[in-house]
């Protein structure tokens, strides 16, 4: 069986060496799914504690995904590259690489929204909300080598496979607040500790639940369809038909709609995330 130690360092020195959402899911049970490093407005500090499940293959439990952050309807949104992800048409992808193109330093200072971007998403179980069952972690790429990912290797490194069942150990992640030079609040993630070993469980049952789910980074977080990023790639405000249920879009009294219909209903599944740009650890779950 692969091991997957070796698995996760081949793929972090792999990365470093570069670097120089499921159907039929409420919106309720979605946001259970999803554990954030977000500390609440008015909380100047705090803690969390997550354990990363083993993969039944042995191989590494960092998935390698790329999302567009963008701007839609005045809310941060983070949308699925079907370019990077899956070699298909990226709409987004293309305005980046026709802005680029042009050779001006605006152009490019402008590509720079549409430029797709790398996350981790990891399987886990959040130890302060075992109830809620496996959860997912998205957190970015960092070039710099001070993201998320490299807090956790020196651990894996020194404590070897730390998502072990029997064996492995919890990541106690210490949290705080900083502001940027306008004055905006957003959580950091200070350091990344680890526990004591212990089993997954003590319930041998609860354990066996957590390794056999099945359920997906892919059932969770969604992924628009290319007509969807086409509209964003204009400059529209996709939004969800519940009669025809169907994205259309437009603007104003007059709605232009993708493969027809008129009703429009602005999609709640998306909020503000008024960090998402920032070169910080900090994820909201959309």
């Amino acid at each position: 069986m692969a091991n997957a130690l070796d698995a996760v360092l081949a793929q972090y020195e792999k990365n470093t060496e570069s670097r120089s959402g499921g159907d039929g899911m409420t919106q309720e049970q979605r946001l259970k799914k999803y554990f954030t490093t977000y500390l609440p407005k008015g909380t100047k500090s705090g803690q969390s504690r997550v354990r990363i499940l083993p993969t039944p293959d042995g191989s590494s439990p960092f998935k390698e995904v790329w999302f567009h952050e963008v701007q839609v309807d005045g809310k941060w949104v983070k949308l699925y590259d079907p370019g990077k992800n899956d070699g298909e048409r990226s709409p987004l992808t293309e305005v980046y690489e026709e802005l680029i193109s042009t050779g001006k330093e605006s152009d490019k200072k402008l590509a720079m929204q549409y430029r797709p971007r790398k996350f981790y998403i990891v399987k886990v179980v959040d130890r302060d909300n075992e109830e809620d069952g496996v959860k997912f972690w998205r957190f970015k790429d960092n070039y710099k080598q001070e993201g998320i990912l490299d807090k956790i290797i020196p651990i894996w490194r020194a404590k070897g496979d730390i998502t072990d069942a029997g064996e492995g150990r919890d990541l106690i992640i210490e949290l705080s607040k900083s502001k940027t030079n306008s004055g905006i609040e957003y959580t950091v993630v200070q350091t990344i500790m680890y526990d004591d070993p212990t089993p997954l469980s003590e319930d041998n049952d609860q354990m066996k639940e957590w390794m056999e789910d099945e359920m997906t980074w892919s059932d969770v977080y969604a992924q628009r369809p290319v007509e969807y990023l086409e509209a964003v790639a204009r400059g529209e405000t996709p939004v969800w038909d519940s009669e025809l249920k169907k994205f259309v879009y437009g603007d104003g009294d007059e709605t232009e709609t993708i493969g027809g219909g008129t009703k429009k209903e602005v999609v709640t599944e998306t909020v503000e995330d008024s960090q998402s740009k920032m070169e910080v650890d900090e994820d909201l779950p959309f």
